[in-house]
């Protein structure tokens, strides 16, 4: 019998691309290590190996030989087609439909970075209102009652669920910090999330402390976001009340 891969997946603590490998990963209970570097003071090992510097990075040795392969979908992928418990769809229509989506998940990633990186109050107003609407043509393609399950595919958790998951934990952030109303109106995103913070392999693809992270991480961002936090800061509103 041939030895298994070992796996060293390369990671940044905030990624949300790396936490969709974690999250494959767990699912198919494929053992890996987990290298945290730090993004703004990269190794010189890690420049070496990552063609475009970024994460997730997955590093691949067997027997002997090792294989870098980068881009998070190019990994899931990869781990689709060499790992047991494949969480893709085997029809091949349901399969380009589920990839279709995840790009989509990387499309709201990127309404997410605008969004919490707004300059100001209008523009901040206005990437609200397109990140509510990218979640409106979720709403349509989810199946809905219970009897069809909680999943993007319904009762099969996937690939789709995967991508969300970290989709998510975002909005759980910014929920800590006001309502802003972006699923309003949406019960079957609303669900859907709900069964994706319960589940293990989500729940785990993120250290303990992300939470305090990822605050500090937008507290810090010159953007109408970071002045709600800043104004929400028990020491500032304190030091506001207090009389010159």
């Amino acid at each position: 019998m041939e030895p298994a891969d070992t796996l060293v997946l390369i990671s940044h603590l905030l990624c949300p691309y790396v936490q969709r490998a974690a999250i494959s990963l767990a699912e198919k209970g494929v053992p890996f290590e987990r290298i945290d570097i730090d993004l703004a003071d990269k190794p010189d090992w890690f420049k070496a190996i990552s063609p475009l510097g970024k994460v997730p990075l997955l590093r691949v040795r067997q027997n002997g030989d090792e294989t870098i392969i980068f881009e998070s979908a190019v990994i899931l992928e990869f781990l689709e087609e060499t790992q047991a418990n494949p969480l893709h769809p085997a029809d091949p229509y349901a399969r380009a439909r589920h990839r279709a989506w995840i790009e989509y998940g990387s499309a709201i990633l990127n309404a997410i970075g605008r969004f919490y990186s707004a300059p100001s109050e209008a523009g901040f107003l206005a990437e609200s209102s397109a990140l509510s609407a990218m979640f409106d043509r979720i709403e349509a393609e989810l199946p809905g009652g219970l009897r069809s399950g909680p999943w993007f595919a319904g009762r099969r958790f996937s690939l789709v669920d995967a991508v969300y998951g970290p989709v998510f934990r975002y909005l759980d952030a910014f929920d800590r910090i006001g309502d802003f109303g972006i699923l309003d109106g949406k019960p079957l995103v609303q669900a859907w999330r709900g069964a994706l913070s319960d589940r293990p392999s989500i729940r785990q693809a993120v250290a303990p402390d992300y939470p305090q992270r990822l605050h500090a991480f937008l507290r810090a961002k010159p953007s109408f976001l970071s002045s709600l936090i800043r104004q929400g800061d028990p020491a500032i509103a304190l030091r506001q009340a207090q009389p010159a």
